[in-house]
């Protein structure tokens, strides 16, 4: 394993009485990258994710971080981590900077600078001193961000940060996540449901399904060899369909209600535009098709959701 690897799982597995969560699981995340890792409900995200910070123990394989076993030197290797499950709690009563003092005490070695500091990165500096029963469901998100961040930890784990929040508190985390892994260096594991918080954020990316591996990559070459067409709305429509499903190039129109999704690679798609304005039609859109939504769901069909509420 390099220097640069920063997680390694070698057939990580999980097993809870005759069901396995999670089985035969490796992955590999490196230095400085935003890893996403996505699976339907079902797939045994959170238990990967518990694994990794070591809240459960594996049934079988082991987990590698900064290239020492989890399980030989847990201590070690976990003040070099920081971790977000699920939805954070904390004392409602106290206030975000009395919050984020008790878990400085626990973790020992915070001083003060460094709570100023995590509650200026997270965007709460100003409200610092107010009490957290007063904050919004994407503040105390942030909140939570800024409590797996109080220990400068070299890599993150992330579970479903943007879960429940709306538009706004999830372009806030979102531009959180990009801005640690830009100016901090931080190596970020983000596991989410959400494939356009993916495709704007993640540079590598693992899909899981019913507890195992699918595939595991760059999400860039991923989906290079994916062809999503296009959606296009060009008029007459009648005469640009038949144009269209004449190329050789073209796998496949259809017209939805003015609308054609055309199959066609994409390094033919100016070609065929060029056509369509040469032969005197309008061409009044080009939009690429969401390619991650359809290699998940195509990679992905068929999953079921767990057996129990906490298995994702």
């Amino acid at each position: 394993m390099t220097a640069d690897v920063v997680l390694h799982t070698s057939d990580l597995g999980k097993r809870f009485s005759r069901r396995w969560a999670v089985q035969d699981l490796s992955l590999e995340v490196r230095r400085g990258e935003v890893f996403g890792f996505l699976g339907p409900n079902g797939a045994g995200k959170s238990t990967t994710i518990r694994m990794l910070l070591s809240l459960i123990t594996p049934t079988t394989g082991y987990v590698e971080l900064f290239g020492q076993r989890l399980d030989r030197h847990r201590n070690i290797v976990l003040r070099r981590v920081g971790g977000l499950v699920e939805r954070p709690d904390f004392y409602l009563y106290l206030s975000a900077r009395r919050n984020l003092q008790a878990i400085a005490a626990l973790l020992g070695g915070v001083g003060e600078g460094a709570i100023e500091s995590v509650l200026g990165i997270v965007g709460l500096s100003d409200r610092a001193n107010d009490r957290v029963k007063t904050f919004s469901h994407g503040m105390k998100q942030r909140l939570g961000i800024a409590q797996a961040l109080l220990g400068n930890p070299e890599f993150i784990v992330l579970d479903e940060p943007t879960s429940g929040l709306d538009p706004q508190g999830i372009k806030e985390v979102r531009d959180l996540i990009l801005k640690l892994a830009a100016e901090r260096a931080i190596t970020i594991f983000l596991s989410s449901h959400l494939l356009s918080e993916i495709e704007q954020t993640a540079t590598s990316m693992a899909i899981v399904n019913r507890g195992q591996l699918v595939v595991q990559g760059r999400v860039q070459d991923l989906l290079s060899g994916t062809d999503g067409g296009v959606r296009m709305k060009v008029t007459p429509v009648d005469k640009a369909s038949a144009m269209i499903s004449a190329q050789p190039f073209v796998s496949g129109v259809k017209v939805d209600g003015g609308v054609m999704e055309v199959k066609v690679p994409k390094d033919k798609v100016s070609t065929l535009v060029a056509l369509l304005t040469s032969s005197g039609l309008d061409v009044h859109a080009v939009i690429p098709r969401r390619s991650l939504e359809e290699y998940f769901l195509s990679i992905t069909e068929g999953a079921t959701d767990g057996d129990d509420g906490r298995r994702r």
